[in-house]
């Protein structure tokens, strides 16, 4: 019999493979994304959700209010510095809604020793995502999660990622690990379509980004996100012209070189 591979996660909990194939069965009969995020509640102490306000993570953290007895999931939020307006001011709305009334803040992590758009391109050099493009993401996006979900402990993750945005997301399951940054990430809406979540946020009053009234279907950086055309897939607008479809944050892996130099 062969053994079943083994993981640490941050918060010194340990995963098998396992129990990872176990759990996408058990979740694959689940009827609803609510199921999900109960099953998640339940089974995972240290359990974050991160988002950069999209209409899923929006979704999800609707959903998870009207789940909690007390306090809410905390919210790991990857500020880059580089986001539009729209969506700071939507971070301090749904902070305001679901978070403060529980005595709650939601956890803002920014570039490495940089506060600012300006801060970071003193330190960097101007418009380093045109001139080094994978370094821009890790130093903006995955540096700052890694060291987030180090900081908070974090062992489970859920994420707003779903199969029909089409491209590596097609490969979705409901429960991945991501042993480089020791969580396993959880896709509670992985299932659902544009139509469904936008329905659930337009239904439930739920805020959202004031940029999605104005075409935009994913929203990311000011510098690499454009509107969404008329039968255009929702991701579309992001990295136009590029064959590029991640910014990094979930495929970790890409990064392993910088991470493992950051740490010596």
């Amino acid at each position: 019999m062969v053994e079943s591979m083994s993981y640490q996660l941050n918060d010194g909990v340990i995963v098998t493979q396992e129990q990872l194939d176990h759990w996408n069965q058990g979740l694959s009969r689940l009827e609803s994304p609510q199921q999900v995020l109960q099953w998640a509640l339940i089974t995972f102490p240290h359990l974050y959700q991160t988002t950069a306000f999209g209409l899923t993570g929006l979704a999800t953290i609707d959903m998870l209010d009207k789940l909690k007895d007390s306090k809410m999931v905390p919210l790991i939020f990857i500020d880059t510095l580089h986001q539009f307006p729209q969506t700071l001011d939507l971070l301090k709305r749904v902070e305001d809604r679901y978070y403060a009334p529980v005595g709650q803040k939601v956890h803002v992590f920014k570039p490495q020793g940089c506060n600012t758009e300006l801060e970071f391109a003193q330190k960097h050099g101007d418009f380093l995502w045109d001139k080094d493009e994978d370094r821009y993401d890790f130093l903006v996006k995955v540096e700052p999660a890694h060291r987030a979900y180090k900081e908070l402990k974090c062992g489970a993750v859920l994420t707003g990622r779903r199969k029909t945005q089409g491209t590596s997301r097609s490969q979705l399951q409901f429960i991945e690990l991501d042993e480089l940054n020791g969580i396993v990430k959880i896709n509670p809406l992985m299932l659902w379509d544009f139509n469904q979540v936008n329905g659930y946020v337009r239904e439930n009053n739920v805020p959202y980004n004031e940029l999605l009234d104005l075409g935009y279907k994913s929203i990311g950086d000011y510098h690499s996100t454009q509107p969404v055309k008329e039968g255009e897939d929702e991701r579309a607008g992001r990295w136009k012209g590029k064959a590029k479809t991640e910014c990094g944050l979930h495929e970790t892996s890409r990064f392993a070189q910088y991470l493992n130099s950051s740490r010596t």
